[in-house]
């Protein structure tokens, strides 16, 4: 089954299970003859799971479809019932090699579909530093069910230190190793700037692109509504980055990639620019596989960690070291910014 626009690219779109997701198609291929006594329901389980992988996978051309399927019939051996089978499908999931995909049972599945506002989500927090920079650390946020407050509070303060006359600002995404891209954006959507800041781009070359309104993502404006515009728009962005970034932090890294007055510093992103779509089994269980790669503003398309424009060793929680290198670094470029020298 090929992923269309209405199944839900995990960041593109709200997560909503749709018929479509519910039925699978007949096999792509012959699972292998029953080497035991591996139950029907069981085999038209695995068989299905493995059709949305060798259908949708990103790198679906590059994989030896039958021997994953042979190794994961294998693994099943004489499972009796979906569950029996789960082991099968990670594994299978894991040989696609493309750090992104995983499998969750219907518990997980569950709780990652019914994520709400009332989460335990770290807000954003926002400072105005020395030489009037503003500064915004985005946290991850795990879906954007539980963003709106995250959105508020994010923008209060951009709103906030621009009043105060912030001439530059400082992104910090250190700490976000993922979850939705779109309430990160939208909270730093002001200083990003509108227009067309990145793209998913599926196996065919076919794109989704990422619009900005109104310092909003297209599709969210209806949900938080237009972001405040700042008083000094386009200001000098420098975006700090580290291992630990990952998943839709990288991708709002893109968004800022090819962005005119921007650097990054810090270390190499986790290497996960990839999207994953949500397919979900006939037993409540759901596969989010990965279906696309990203693409900045300027039409590159990333591949494994983001390498700063500075790289710069993260030892802030080092008691050995002598403050935040990164941070500092960081700061001392914007204070040389036309827009912010004194």
């Amino acid at each position: 089954m090929r992923a269309t626009r209405k199944q839900t690219m995990v960041w593109c779109r709200r997560m909503v299970v749709t018929a479509a997701l519910v039925a699978t198609a007949g096999c792509t291929a012959e699972a292998p003859s029953p080497g035991g006594a591996m139950s029907p329901k069981a085999r038209n389980y695995l068989t299905k799971a493995l059709d949305i992988m060798q259908r949708n996978s990103l790198l679906s051309a590059e994989v030896d479809w039958t021997a994953v399927r042979r190794e994961a019939f294998d693994q099943a051996g004489t499972a009796q019932t979906p569950a029996e089978t789960y082991g099968a499908v990670r594994q299978a999931l894991r040989d696609l090699e493309d750090q992104h995909s995983q499998f969750m049972d219907p518990d997980q599945t569950r709780k990652t579909l019914s994520a709400s506002a009332e989460e335990d989500v770290v807000p954003p927090e926002g400072r105005m530093l020395a030489d009037d920079i503003g500064y915004l650390a985005l946290p991850p946020v795990p879906s954007d069910e539980a963003a709106d407050d995250y959105v508020r509070q994010a923008r209060a303060a951009v709103s906030k230190y621009d009043r105060q006359g912030a001439c530059g600002w400082v992104i910090d995404l250190r700490s976000n190793w993922g979850g939705t891209m779109w309430g990160p954006l939208a909270a730093v959507g002001p200083i990003l700037g509108d227009g067309n800041t990145g793209a998913f781009v599926e196996a065919d070359g076919e794109k989704s692109v990422w619009t900005v309104k109104n310092g909003t993502p297209r599709q969210y404006l209806d949900d938080w509504g237009p972001a405040k515009p700042l008083s000094r728009p386009m200001p000098p962005a420098a975006v700090l980055t580290s291992r630990t970034t990952r998943s839709a932090a990288e991708a709002v890294t893109i968004a800022f990639r090819g962005r005119p007055d921007t650097r990054s510093f810090g270390e190499p992103t986790s290497g996960a620019p990839t999207a994953n779509v949500y397919h979900r089994l006939s037993d409540g269980a759901a596969i989010f596989l990965t279906q696309a790669r990203e693409a900045d503003g300027t039409g590159r398309v990333y591949n494994g960690p983001i390498t700063p424009d500075r790289e710069i060793h993260d030892d802030a929680r080092d008691p050995s070291s002598h403050g935040d290198q990164v941070l500092m670094a960081a700061t001392r470029w914007l204070s040389g910014r036309p827009d912010c020298r004194q």
